[in-house]
C-alpha cells in the first residue's frame, strides 16, 4: 500500500477514536455524547483552551456540527468588513427544526397584545450570544462546547430540553476583532506559556482585539446600530424576539466571575421590576453551577443595566431578559492572578457551566418566561402617561430624516406620517418633512428610550453613558406631544418603506451651478466632485439669485461651480453634476448669470476656492483607538474618502507637506520629540489645518502651540478651612458623581462661521463625556461654539461641573502663521452616531484652508 495512504489511515483512525471524547472537564458531569458528532477538540486537533481558535476554524466546526447532528441548523447571516462570516446556529429537537418557521411565527404572533389563547406548549426561545469584544476570547470557545453539549448529548434530560426550547447560538459577535486577538495570543504563545503579566502575549499591540474593523466597541452599538455586524444581529433578534439573551464577556485577571442581577440603583427605569425578579431566579442556578466546581463569583456590583445599547440590556427593552456574564481573563493562555495562575481553559469552563445552566433554567421556567414576555407587550398598550407622541423632522435635511427613520424601523418602532402641520415650542413641523411616533405601541419602552431626556437620577455613578437621546444625536428638530397637543388627526399613514429623496440637477448651464450644505449628504457629494477635479468655490455670504427653477435664497456655505474655469466640457460637467445629484440626493441649481438679486454676486471675493482634503490621522500607542476609529469610519463609509493613518512613531519622519489637514484625537502625545513638534508647528504656519479633539487640544495648549486657556476648577477648600473627610466606602459614590459620564448639553453656535456652514439654527446639542473645560478665546471671533449659561439638556453632571461648564468654549479656531488649529473640546463624532455635530468636523476638513480668525484691532 502507498505509504501516504497508510499514514492517512492512521490519522483518520485516530480522529475517529477521539471523535466522541468531550472536552476535558469543561462540561457538566454525568453526560454521554453521540460518537458520530465530533467534539470541538476532536475536530480542531487540540484541547479547548490550548490555543485560541481562529474564526475560520470556528465556522468550520459549527458547519460540521450541523452536518453530523440532526439537532443543529447552520446558517451564515452576513459578513464583516474583513469578509468573515457571521453565523447563527439553531439547536433544537429534530421535530422542532423541521417546523422552525412555524414556531417562529407562532412565537411572534403570541406577543401581539390582541392575540387570544396562544399555544401554552410552544417552545421558549433562547439567543446565546458570545464574543462582542474580540479579545474576551473564552466566550466563543465556550459557544462551541455549549453547542456540542446540546447537539450531541444523549441524556434524556437533554432531549426533553430540546423539545421545549429553540436555542439560537451566535458564537462570534465580532469576528474581525477576535481574529486580531487570536493571532496575537497564538503568535506569542510558547510551548511552555509564561504566566508573567508583563509577558508580551498578555499585552496586545495597538489597536487591540476588543474592537471591530473600524476600532468600535460593538457592545455600545445595539441602540445606534451603526455597524454591519450589529445590523445583522438586531435583525436576527427581532426576527425571533427571544425570551432570553446572553452576553458573554471577560474582565481583569484579578477578578472572579460576575453574573446578574445588577445593583438596584443601576437599573433601567423602563424595564419592569418583574424582569429583574426573574433574573434573580436564574442567578440561583448560575450560583449552583459555579458552586459545584468551586468558582468564585459576585453579583449586584460595578456593572449596570442603565444604557439600553448593551447586548445584555437591549433585550430588556424589547420584551426579553438580557443576561451579562463577566469572567476573569487570562488575556492569553495562562496568567498570574491574586487567585493563582488563571488558565484560558478555566475561564472557558465557567462560561460553559453558566451557559448550560441558562438553558436548563429557561426550560424549567418556560411557561413563566412566555407569560412575562406577553405581559411586557400587553402593558405597553396601557395609557402612555403625560407624553402621547413624539414628532420630528427637518425641512432642510432630507438625508438626516431618512437616516433617523431607518433607525426607528430597525428597532421595529411604529412611525407615521404627520397628518397635518403642527407647531410645538415655536418649532413648526410640516406634513411634507415630518413624522410622528405614538408612544402607545408595542415598542413603547424603546420609543421612550430613543426620545426622552432625563436629568434626575437615583444613582450618580455610571458604568457608561448617563443619557443617549437619539433624536438629539441626529440633530433633528423634535418635540414631545402631551394630551393637549395630541389628537388622532396628527396620525397619518404608517411608514412601511423608507422614503426616497432623490436629488435633481438643473438644465445645462454655460455660466455656473450651485448646491448647498444643508443636507447631510452634501459633503460626500462635495468630495466626489473635488476628487473628479471639479473646481468649486464656497460662498462666505448669503445671496439671492435667479436659477432655472426660479429665484431663491442661498445660504452661507453654498458651493458654486463656475463653468468656464473647469477642465471638463460644459456637457461633461453637467452630466457629472446630474449623476452626483441623483446619487447623493442633493439638488443642484443652474445659473444663467452671475448677477444676484440680493447679496454677493458669483464673482465676489467672498467666494473662495475649496481645496480637496488630504488628511493625515495620527494613530498608535497612547491614542484613543475609539476616537480614531470613529473618524476613519466617518471618512471611509460616509464621505467615501481615503485618509492616511500614520503611527506616531513615524510622524517625525513623514513628509507633512503631502497633507493639508492633520487630525489628532484624544490621547497621549508625550512621545513626540522636540524636532517633531517643531516640524508640526512649521507645517501649520505654512498654511496647514490641524484639527484636535478633547485632550489632544489640551496637549497643544500645554506645548504652547495654541494660546488658549484651560478653565480651572474652583478651589475646594481654603487654607483656613477644615479639610473635608469622608468614609472610605463612600468614595465611589462621591468621586463617581464628579465625572461627566456622557450627557447632552446646549451650545450657542455661530452660524456665520465657515465651520457652521449648513447649520440653520444657533441652538446646537453636543455630547460630552469628559471634564475638560476651556475658556473662550481672547479673540472674540474665534469661539465658534460656546456652552449656554444653563447648558444641561439630558444626563447627569454635578452642580460644581455644571457651573464651570456654562459659558465655556466648545469649539475654537486659533490662527497660527498662514494656518490654523481647530480645537473641538468635545468629540463631534461620538461612537459614529452623533450626526448632529459631525458636519462641523467635516466643515473643518473641507473649509480649513479658507478659515482665518479675523484680527482684532487694539
Amino acid at each position: 500500500m502507498n505509504p501516504i495512504r497508510i499514514a492517512l489511515c492512521f490519522v483518520l483512525a485516530a480522529c475517529a477514536a477521539w471523535a466522541g471524547t468531550p472536552p476535558r472537564d469543561l462540561l457538566p458531569d454525568g453526560f454521554s455524547y453521540d460518537p458520530s458528532v465530533p467534539s470541538p477538540q476532536s475536530f480542531l486537533g487540540y484541547e479547548i483552551g490550548e490555543f485560541h481558535t481562529r474564526h475560520d476554524r470556528l465556522v468550520a466546526y459549527f458547519s460540521r456540527l450541523a452536518e453530523t447532528s440532526d439537532r443543529a441548523k447552520f446558517e451564515i447571516t452576513g459578513t464583516t468588513n474583513e469578509m468573515r462570516s457571521l453565523l447563527l446556529v439553531t439547536i433544537s429537537s429534530p421535530r422542532n427544526l423541521r417546523r422552525l418557521e412555524e414556531i417562529r411565527r407562532q412565537h411572534l404572533e403570541a406577543l401581539d397584545p390582541a392575540a387570544r389563547n396562544p399555544d401554552p406548549d410552544r417552545p421558549v426561545i433562547l439567543y446565546l450570544g458570545y464574543g462582542v469584544h474580540g479579545n474576551e476570547s473564552s466566550a466563543s470557545e465556550a459557544a462551541m462546547v455549549t453547542a456540542y453539549h446540546f447537539a450531541a448529548g444523549k441524556d434524556p434530560a437533554i432531549e426533553r430540553i430540546l423539545d421545549r426550547a429553540v436555542i439560537l447560538v451566535d458564537p462570534v459577535y465580532n469576528p474581525d476583532g477576535r481574529d486580531r486577538a487570536s493571532h496575537w495570543f497564538n503568535m506569542h504563545k510558547g510551548r511552555h506559556p509564561s504566566a508573567d503579566p508583563a509577558e508580551r502575549e498578555h499585552n496586545e499591540g495597538w489597536p487591540n482585539g476588543r474592537t471591530n474593523h473600524y476600532w468600535f466597541d460593538l457592545n455600545r452599538d445595539w441602540l445606534p446600530v451603526v455597524h454591519g455586524e450589529t445590523r445583522v444581529r438586531v435583525d436576527n433578534f427581532h426576527r425571533w424576539k427571544p425570551n432570553v439573551t446572553t452576553d458573554y464577556h471577560e474582565m481583569g485577571s484579578n477578578a472572579t466571575y460576575f453574573f446578574e442581577p445588577t445593583d438596584v440603583l443601576s437599573r433601567n427605569p423602563h424595564v419592569p421590576t418583574s424582569h429583574y425578579e426573574m433574573t434573580a431566579r436564574f442567578a440561583q442556578a448560575w450560583a449552583k453551577a459555579l458552586d459545584q466546581i468551586g468558582s468564585l463569583y459576585y453579583t449586584k456590583e460595578r456593572f449596570d443595566d442603565f444604557y439600553p445599547g448593551y447586548g445584555s440590556s437591549y433585550p430588556d427593552l424589547n420584551g426579553g431578559l438580557g443576561f451579562l456574564f463577566e469572567q476573569a481573563s487570562a488575556r492569553g493562555h495562562v496568567q498570574e492572578s491574586i487567585h493563582g495562575e488563571l488558565s484560558f481553559a478555566f475561564a472557558i469552563r465557567n462560561q460553559v457551566r453558566t451557559g448550560v445552566a441558562t438553558v436548563e433554567t429557561a426550560v424549567r421556567l418556560r411557561s413563566e418566561l412566555l407569560d412575562l414576555q406577553r405581559e411586557f407587550y400587553r402593558t405597553a398598550m396601557d395609557d402612555p402617561g403625560a407624553t402621547k407622541a413624539f414628532v420630528f423632522g427637518d425641512d432642510l435635511d432630507r438625508g438626516r430624516n431618512r437616516e433617523f427613520l431607518e433607525l426607528l424601523k430597525r428597532h421595529r418602532v411604529e412611525v407615521r406620517r404627520l397628518g397635518r402641520e403642527v407647531t410645538i415650542d415655536d418649532q413648526r413641523f410640516s406634513p411634507e418633512n415630518s413624522w410622528i411616533v405614538p408612544v402607545r405601541q408595542p415598542q413603547k419602552r424603546m420609543v421612550l428610550s430613543i426620545f426622552e431626556t432625563r436629568t434626575e437620577f437615583t444613582n450618580t455613578s455610571f458604568y457608561d453613558a448617563s443619557t443617549w437621546s437619539m433624536a438629539y444625536s441626529y440633530g433633528l428638530p423634535h418635540a414631545a406631544l402631551g394630551a393637549s397637543a395630541f389628537n388622532d388627526a396628527l396620525l397619518g399613514p404608517e411608514v412601511d418603506a423608507l422614503p426616497d429623496f432623490p436629488g435633481q440637477a438643473g438644465p445645462l448651464s454655460e455660466y455656473a451651478y450651485a448646491f448647498e450644505l444643508l443636507d447631510s449628504r452634501a459633503h460626500p457629494m462635495l468630495y466626489s466632485l473635488l476628487n473628479d477635479e471639479v473646481l468649486i468655490k464656497v460662498s462666505f455670504k448669503p445671496f439671492r439669485a435667479a436659477t432655472a427653477r426660479g429665484e431663491r435664497e442661498f445660504s452661507r456655505g453654498t458651493m458654486v461651480i463656475p463653468v468656464a474655469a473647469q477642465k471638463k466640457s460644459g456637457q461633461e460637467l453637467h452630466d457629472r453634476l446630474r449623476a452626483a445629484a441623483a446619487r447623493h440626493g442633493v439638488d443642484v441649481y443652474s445659473f444663467a448669470s452671475g448677477l444676484s438679486a440680493e447679496g454677493i454676486d458669483l464673482g465676489s471675493p467672498n467666494l473662495r476656492l475649496v481645496e480637496k482634503p488630504k488628511v493625515l490621522l495620527a494613530i498608535g500607542q497612547g491614542i484613543s483607538a475609539y476616537e480614531a476609529g470613529e473618524l476613519w469610519h466617518l471618512f471611509d463609509t460616509h464621505v467615501a474618502m481615503p485618509i492616511s493613518k500614520v503611527d506616531l512613531r513615524r510622524l517625525g519622519r513623514t513628509d507633512l507637506d503631502r497633507y493639508n489637514t492633520i487630525v489628532m484625537v484624544s490621547g497621549n502625545y508625550s512621545s513626540l520629540n522636540a524636532r517633531t513638534k517643531t516640524r508640526l508647528t512649521g507645517w501649520i504656519e505654512r498654511g496647514g489645518t490641524l484639527i484636535a479633539t478633547k485632550s489632544a487640544g489640551s496637549w497643544l495648549i500645554r506645548e504652547k502651540i495654541i494660546a488658549e486657556t484651560v478653565r480651572s476648577a474652583p478651589e475646594e477648600s481654603k487654607e483656613d478651612e477644615e479639610k473635608p473627610r469622608f468614609d472610605f466606602d463612600q468614595a465611589q459614590r462621591i468621586e463617581g458623581a464628579k465625572a461627566i459620564g456622557g450627557a447632552i448639553f446646549r451650545t450657542d453656535l455661530d452660524v456665520t462661521h465657515p465651520l457652521a456652514f449648513g447649520y440653520a439654527r444657533r441652538d446646537l446639542a453636543v455630547y460630552r463625556n469628559s471634564s475638560l473645560m476651556i475658556e473662550p478665546s481672547a479673540n472674540p471671533y474665534s469661539t465658534v461654539a460656546r456652552y449656554a449659561d444653563e447648558p444641561l439638556i439630558s444626563g447627569y453632571i454635578s452642580q460644581e461641573n455644571l457651573e464651570r461648564l456654562g459659558g465655556s468654549a466648545s469649539i475654537l479656531v486659533s490662527s497660527k502663521g498662514g494656518g490654523r488649529v481647530i480645537f473641538f473640546v468635545d468629540n463631534p463624532n461620538f461612537r459614529g452616531f452623533w450626526h448632529g455635530t459631525n458636519r462641523l468636523f467635516l466643515n473643518a476638513v473641507f473649509m480649513g484652508s479658507v478659515i482665518q480668525s479675523p484680527r482684532v484691532r487694539r
